[in-house]
């Protein structure tokens, strides 16, 4: 029994000796001693790196000028005969000046007859659509709002840019608003379709998460700078799967004045009408065929010729566009293409084929619809 006694009595010692330990150490603690300092060292927070610092410079700056878009159409009740709005679908865009222009893509705004922005400071406002550019999934839209609250991105340049650079992606993915998404350029020079099944080139690719919602969103370098629009995924379930596109800032700095000004693309052109690729396929014609030239135009100056019927009431084909600038074009995009790398007023050498002959003519382009 005694021995048990001094047992306990130990025990209780060396408890003692614990709870008083701690009671010390916390002293310690608050009163600012050594050991106090090294324990708040080791639970102190890890310092960010220069990288991290650095985007998280680059989010806080650019979102500001991040706006989330709500696209909604007016529907009508058949019982009822009420109108009311239903919600189409969401997406992103950003201010482009401070007049209150905001750029997004055409498939985030297209068949809306509502549109709602909401600013980086949350507020709401009703926009309305400037111009658009089908072909290549841009639009336009204009708010009324403060200049205070117009935030413009900074515009880059995508001519430089390097598979491997860093990028990072902002927007409102799943109506998750102002989300950041950072990766690299996965690739350059791809080429996709826009809702008018027309080839926009010279596409960035990237790794960076673009998902449902992003659309219209800017894609960043890594200083902030815009160098694309995120328009496009490729996904088997429709989410983020790696591989995202976006139209290159040079194509959206050289749309989007046209579209403020005129409210379309004012494309240089022959001022001609083509006969659609899949009826000169069918004929077994390796080109592109004139249907109509317009009168005036660029190409009746030059002498080119339309599809016209002959006296026995044959149809004849018109000339066959073959080359441009000694460029190849066998369907109409290839013609529209070569046609967008030049301006109203430039000069051009069209080779084409009449019957069985090759000739050629230089013709001074139009500006076009």
């Amino acid at each position: 029994m005694t021995g048990w006694r001094a047992g306990r009595r130990v025990e209780l010692g060396v408890l003692a000796g614990i709870v008083a330990s701690l009671w010390m150490l916390l002293g310690y603690v608050r009163a600012g001693e050594p050991n106090g300092l090294l324990l708040a060292q080791s639970v102190a927070p890890t310092e960010l790196s220069a990288e991290e610092q650095a985007t998280i410079a680059v989010f806080d700056r650019a979102a500001r000028s991040v706006v989330f878009i709500a696209n909604t159409a007016m529907q009508r009740d058949p019982w009822s005969f009420n109108v009311f709005e239903v919600p189409q679908g969401s997406g992103t865009g950003f201010v482009w000046n401070r007049q209150g222009h905001i750029v997004t893509n055409y498939h985030v705004i297209y068949g809306a007859d509502s549109i709602t922005v909401t600013l980086a400071d949350r507020t709401e406002t009703k926009a309305k659509v400037i111009g658009a550019d089908p072909d290549h999934d841009i639009a336009v839209l204009q708010i009324q709002a403060p200049e205070s609250a117009l935030q413009p991105v900074t515009i880059g340049s995508s001519q430089a840019l390097r598979v491997g650079q860093k990028v990072l992606a902002i927007g409102n993915p799943f109506g998750l608003d102002h989300t950041l998404t950072t990766g690299v350029v996965s690739a350059l020079g791809r080429t996709i379709k826009s809702m008018s099944n027309r080839t926009i080139e010279g596409v960035i690719q990237t790794d960076a998460a673009i998902n449902p919602g992003n659309s219209g969103g800017p894609l960043l370098d890594s200083a902030g700078r815009l160098i694309g629009v995120n328009t496009q995924i490729v996904s088997p379930s429709g989410a983020f799967a790696g591989i995202g596109f976006a139209v290159p800032v040079d194509t959206v700095n050289r749309i989007v004045p046209e579209l403020i000004k005129h409210g379309k693309l004012i494309r240089p052109g022959l001022g001609i009408s083509l006969v659609p690729d899949a009826m000169a396929r069918r004929w077994g014609v390796k080109g592109v065929i004139i249907g109509k030239v317009g009168r005036g135009s660029a190409a009746e100056r030059v002498g080119l010729r339309g599809a016209r019927e002959t006296m026995g009431g044959r149809v004849e084909l018109g000339d066959i566009l073959v080359a441009v600038d000694g460029k190849p074009v066998e369907t109409v995009d290839d013609l529209m293409d070569e046609m967008e790398k030049h301006k109203v007023g430039d000069q051009v050498t069209i080779e084409y084929a009449r019957g069985n002959r090759r000739l050629q003519a230089t013709v001074t382009l139009q500006a076009v619809n």
